[in-house]
């Protein structure tokens, strides 16, 4: 599957909030403060999930349908990768 810049870029913005609550720590800030950004973090890794979710059965369904099969099958596996993060 080919991954759009979109999602990559979100993974890149994940990866600078992560190298800035580790700089948060080295700092020794407050810990309601690096919850707060592990928090921000964890949503964002879940939002970038149910994209990377939505694509693939997007194109998976695209696929079925082309084949002439039913695409419910595709569907359920999305649901479950969805309910399998978190």
């Amino acid at each position: 599957m080919e991954y759009s810049d979109q999602i990559k870029n979100r993974l890149r913005r994940i990866e600078g909030q992560i190298r800035g609550v580790l700089s948060m720590m080295e700092q020794e800030k407050d810990c309601r403060e690096v919850v707060t950004q592990l928090s921000a973090i964890r949503s964002a890794v879940d939002r970038a999930v149910g994209l990377v979710v939505a694509t693939n059965m997007e194109a998976c369904i695209r696929v079925e349908l082309e084949k002439g099969n039913n695409p419910e099958s595709v569907v359920k596996e999305a649901i479950d990768l969805l309910v399998k993060s978190r």
